[in-house]
């Protein structure tokens, strides 16, 4: 499936030296205001609809590394159980937009501006529909924080690219600039998170799929499940290399949920739903 076919299809479903070290009457007062003008850019906030058009960009990326899975049921059910969760979220309007990846690596991913991603090789190792929600919150926590988007803007202030931040992504893509900063985007899923981005999408995750009404532990669930792989395995290679250790989310998912989740037990069991319509039969 074509990138742009792809995306049709989800749109459907900041150092000080010395004042004496420097000999400010050799200084030029037009370069330096042009630089304070940039790191003025680099932190200003990006405005919604930039938010929106730079995630397309990259989601678009991702997509030309590895296709959606032909498979609209699949697609259909995982925006369902994605939407219902963004209605739980201080963001519901955000144009969300859920696929399943055609890759058998374990992985998943978001971008700005609501689009959130799944592999299909991370949805064979799970057992229920809540551990997809765990999983698919967790992604949905790191665009209401915006994480994705500090990385880039850390990367601008660090390579004085602050004219990008917001001139380029205004553009909507017809500057030439907006490609590099789509392409600085999603060099940032190679790189990973920082790790308390990461802890920080946990501890929201948890609690988003317990207001969506679905089994907190969901999250820890597929923590434990991937924790049981081979980490020489090639399919979570990447996953490893960019999260944090699986033990060290699984102590401090543990520490924050002890004693606040009482009133979650007895949960449904929506594992044969989970399977039903990943048309597979239960483990």
């Amino acid at each position: 499936m074509k990138t742009n076919q792809a995306i049709a299809m989800l749109c459907l479903l900041g150092s000080m030296l010395p004042a004496a070290a420097f000999d400010f009457g050799s200084i030029d007062w037009k370069k330096a205001a042009e630089a304070v003008q940039k790191v003025q850019k680099a932190n200003a906030d990006i405005n919604e609809p930039q938010e929106i058009s730079l995630g397309e960009g990259i989601a678009s990326n991702l997509l030309g590394a590895a296709p959606l899975l032909d498979n609209p049921p699949v697609q259909e059910y995982v925006n369902r159980v994605g939407r219902w969760l963004t209605l739980q979220t201080e963001r519901p309007d955000l144009p969300w937009q859920f696929g399943v990846l055609d890759d058998n690596d374990v992985n998943a991913f978001s971008a700005p501006g609501g689009y959130v991603f799944i592999t299909k090789g991370l949805l064979a190792q799970m057992n229920s529909e809540a551990e997809l929600a765990g999983v698919l919150a967790h992604e949905i926590s790191h665009v209401l924080r915006k994480h994705h988007l500090q990385a880039i803007k850390k990367g601008a202030r660090t390579e004085l690219l602050a004219d990008l931040a917001n001139d380029a992504i205004r553009s909507n893509g017809g500057d030439p600039r907006f490609s590099k900063l789509v392409s600085a985007g999603t060099e940032v899923y190679a790189r990973g998170l920082d790790k308390q981005d990461e802890f920080e999408a946990d501890r929201m995750g948890v609690v988003i799929a317990a207001r969506a009404g679905y089994d907190p532990y969901g999250l820890p669930a597929v923590l434990q499940t991937l924790q049981s792989i081979n980490p020489s395995d090639s399919s979570v290679a990447l996953m490893f290399k960019t999260h944090p250790a699986l033990a060290d989310r699984l102590s401090l998912l543990d520490q924050e949920m002890t004693g606040h989740f009482a009133n979650q037990e007895n949960q449904p069991d929506l594992a044969p739903r989970f399977f039903k319509a990943m048309g597979i039969s239960r483990k």
